[in-house]
């Protein structure tokens, strides 16, 4: 008597929405790949419509959407995306957020705010994901957001890297824009050979979002090429202020580095004017042409995702990519 042997092959498909298809396009090709075509469009009233031109039935699907500006549409994209999968019998959806909208309303500051942050979590399983992919969440809290396993992937390594083989040279100092970055300062300092640290002491008017205040710099920067490291840089303000008071305290230069440039209204302006010899980013967010300038340089954030694309797939170990610290 003959039976039937029934194989299973699992099948990896990459997809991507609108707001950042470039770096899409880049994690596909790292992983020998291509973006599953995609027909997207909006209509006239702003509704979005998504269909996929092939069959998705039984794979391993990793959606890829940063949540760009606009970011509500790029949410609302991701969510429809999410549930075309399911609805067509993907296997498993893996939810790969580059950068993760709302992520700094983490929790409430006053009475009567949400937490649009577990809010964005909520909406994504309920879409029908099952795994979460992020780089450089705002605060790690945001993990226990999601009903489901997350992949916290850092940025540290690729800028780190850089900032070390192009100014390890130089007496450094890492510095932190604020007291409650000082864990992620730690991390740099530990990969720039132990520089020392310090801080920029501020105050910010909970009432006037982007606004801060630099008071004071905390540690010993003078003679040294101080490293400002921050999660994002939306409106510069902060960052700025921070990189001008370092050189006041005798700093012999400045270097920004940031995962997210998120760059909003006068940021390049701000960025332009400051005193930082050079602006680090990733590409987690797209970077137009009229964000561009001199002292820029975008670092590409696809080789670590594809890895931890990788890794998920083959059912390996996405911590292994962070010696343990993911």
């Amino acid at each position: 008597m003959t039976g039937i042997v029934k194989t299973t092959q699992k099948n990896l498909m990459v997809f991507s929405g609108r707001a950042n298809p470039e770096l899409a396009e880049e994690v596909a090709a790292l992983l020998g790949t291509e973006l599953v075509p995609t027909t997207a469009y909006d209509f006239a009233n702003g509704e979005i419509y998504v269909r996929y031109q092939e069959s998705v039935r039984g794979s391993d699907a990793f959606v890829i959407q940063s949540h760009a500006t606009p970011i509500n549409q790029a949410i609302m994209e991701q969510l429809l995306m999410i549930d075309a999968l399911k609805r067509a019998s993907a296997k498993r959806i893996t939810v790969v957020l580059p950068f993760y909208g709302y992520a700094r309303q983490d929790k409430k500051h006053r009475g009567r705010e949400p937490i649009s942050a577990r809010l964005v979590a909520d909406m994504l399983k309920t879409a029908g994901a099952n795994r979460l992919m992020a780089v450089d969440l705002h605060t790690a809290q945001i993990q226990g957001f999601f009903d489901g396993p997350v992949d916290h992937l850092m940025a540290l390594p690729i800028l780190s890297d850089y900032v070390r083989d192009k100014y390890g040279h130089e007496s450094l100092a890492v510095v932190s824009p604020d007291a409650g970055r000082i864990k992620v300062a730690e991390q740099w300092s530990e990969r720039l050979g132990g520089a020392p640290l310090a801080f920029i002491h501020k105050t910010r008017d909970i009432d006037r979002p982007n606004e801060t205040v630099a008071n004071r710099v905390v540690g010993e920067v003078e003679g040294r090429v101080c490293v400002l490291v921050d999660d994002m840089i939306d409106t510069a303000g902060t960052i700025t202020k921070a990189a001008d008071a370092l050189m006041e305290a005798g700093a012999s230069g400045v270097v920004i580095a940031a995962t997210h440039a998120i760059l909003s209204g006068p940021a390049v302006d701000r960025l332009k004017a400051c005193a930082a010899r050079e602006v680090i980013v990733t590409n987690t967010l797209p970077i137009g042409d009229d964000c561009q300038f001199d002292k820029l340089t975008t670092l590409s954030i696809a080789p670590l995702i594809s890895r931890a694309v990788r890794e998920v797939f083959e059912d390996g170990s996405v911590t292994s990519l962070f010696d343990g610290r993911a």
